[in-house]
């Protein structure tokens, strides 16, 4: 039977069907701030379903286990809860003169990156590290991330040890179909044009960027509007009950209409670093984000 191009009509030109809706995701360290015990995910993600968040990013170092049957109980858990795991966030450091140091953070990338392709994980939160010539971490947020370098050293070494190890991850990235995404994360990577200046180096599809709405040394507004549109994910920020190292008042619907003007379309999720119960602060959290990106 023949029928008509009119039997088909063009639903995709409808105005509701083209709007985009923001996809919403909470990470498990919204839940656990390094301290006291880590956060049980199983309980977690259909805590976060019945919430509203489309997904939720886990955080490595949260992790219950890394065996194979935890894995697969994860992954079907979140299946069952229509569930996306977005982002696997995991810590690692590339700013040592020491190359066999280096290489123990490869390693550790790459095996991370397999649990991510085992969990169906499509990115890889990744660290850039530094110089530690500030010890404490708590020391660290004190003067923003703005650490000096190692004796006899310069950024540019760090840049250069940071490019060349991101580039020995690069062949198992395309192989497991598993992004890496660099953070504006405290440390060498605290400064826009340097997180800017390795990513573009590196220069690969296979490493995009995790953008963090609260991790700017200065105006979060113009830190977020240099890396807007180059974004492959959004870590945003809440701070409930006062911040763990700072407290910052973002404007969400602001934020919201930088990301929108630099046409991005992937995901956000949230990180609530404040004190306050996660019970509370969590879906305090989800309505502020759902109402700015909506």
């Amino acid at each position: 039977m023949h029928l008509s191009r009119r039997a088909f009509p063009l639903v995709l030109a409808s105005p509701l069907l083209a709007a985009h809706r923001t996809r919403i995701a909470v990470s498990t360290y919204s839940y656990w701030h390094f301290r006291g015990p880590k956060p049980d995910i199983e309980k977690l993600l259909p805590n976060a379903a019945e919430i509203g968040f489309d997904g939720v990013e886990l955080l490595h170092r949260g992790m219950e286990s890394e065996e194979p049957a935890y894995i697969a109980k994860i992954k079907r858990l979140a299946a069952a809860y229509g569930m996306s795991l977005p982002m696997l966030s995991i810590h690692q450091d590339f700013v040592s003169p020491d190359a066999a140091e280096r290489q123990k953070h490869i390693d550790h990338t790459v095996h991370c990156m397999r649990l991510a392709a085992a969990l169906g994980i499509p990115y890889v939160r990744l660290n850039s590290g530094r110089w530690k010539t500030i010890k404490s971490f708590d020391d660290l947020m004190k003067v923003k991330g703005d650490e000096p370098p190692l004796p006899g050293y310069v950024e540019k070494d760090a840049i250069d040890w940071c490019v060349g190890s991101i580039e020995k991850c690069l062949p198992e990235a395309e192989k497991l179909g598993v992004s890496l995404c660099l953070e504006n994360h405290w440390g060498l990577t605290t400064k826009v044009e340097t997180l800017l200046a390795i990513w573009k180096r590196v220069n690969s599809p296979w490493l995009g960027l995790n953008v963090d709405t609260g991790n700017y040394p200065g105006d979060p507004y113009i830190g977020l509007s240099a890396l807007a549109s180059n974004a492959t994910i959004v870590q945003a920020k809440t701070y409930y009950g006062g911040g763990e190292w700072y407290t910052l008042d973002l404007d969400y619907p602001r934020m919201a209409g930088i990301l929108k003007k630099a046409n991005f379309k992937g995901w956000v999720s949230l990180e609530m670093e404040g004190k306050e119960d996660p019970a509370t602060a969590v879906p305090k959290s989800y309505d502020v984000l759902r109402k700015a990106f909506s």
